[in-house]
């Protein structure tokens, strides 16, 4: 029989249950978002507007955190859809910004 854990030895596992729970939200998102975009290949109309439409949400929804971490998922699923990540976004847009 195995005795129960004390206080001190359940908070060394939280930093490990933590990363365990944000991988699997992470992927989660991924596979939602490769779920949805695998409609746009179905030959009904409906469903292909239904998968733009839930694609989209997923993609507002994604919170800004994560969104690094979904698109390396993105990239692994082999889908088109890429998230744009804030510090990316910025990089980016400030480049725009200071050509001659």
């Amino acid at each position: 029989m195995q005795r129960p854990l004390s206080h001190c030895e359940l908070r060394t596992f939280d930093p490990l249950r933590r990363r365990l729970r944000r991988w699997q939200q992470v992927r989660t998102w991924a596979r939602l978002i490769r779920e949805a975009e695998s409609l746009w290949h179905v030959d009904v109309r409906e469903l292909r507007r239904l998968g733009a439409i839930e694609l989209s949400q997923l993609v507002e929804e994604v919170p800004q955190i994560q969104r690094t971490r979904v698109n390396r998922w993105l990239n692994r699923y082999d889908v088109a859809t890429r998230l744009i990540c804030p510090k990316n976004h910025e990089t980016a847009r400030s480049k725009n910004t200071h050509k001659p």
